[in-house]
């Protein structure tokens, strides 16, 4: 069963939603409650994400910066990374190329 543009739970107080993507390039949505994680990973592709609405704290490679609506910040392929709601959020991640990990066919 496919989870394209299906509300989906993640890690507990973070869903997200993956867009259709294309070829090479693929975004979702994700919301958090205030606290949530995205817990700390690495992953090969590029990401972009822009924050629709709160404040967000990353930490990619041991680095900490906070985002709030209407910021993005870029995580290179292969970075640890993480995020943290400091207030209800939502995200919007672009990634390149495909996430395969993440998208069931």
């Amino acid at each position: 069963m496919s989870n394209i543009g299906v509300w989906e739970d993640a890690e507990p107080g973070v869903r997200r939603k993956i867009m259709p993507p294309g070829a090479s390039l693929m975004m979702m949505e994700v919301h958090f409650e205030e606290g949530a994680e995205g817990y700390e990973h690495a992953h090969p592709h590029e990401q972009l994400s822009y924050c629709l609405k709160g404040r967000v704290e990353f930490t990619i490679d041991g680095d900490k910066r906070v985002i709030s609506a209407g910021e993005t910040i870029v995580i290179p392929g292969g970075a640890r990374h993480g995020a943290k709601a400091l207030e209800p959020s939502a995200l919007l991640d672009c990634f390149t190329p495909l996430r395969t990990d993440l998208i069931k066919t």
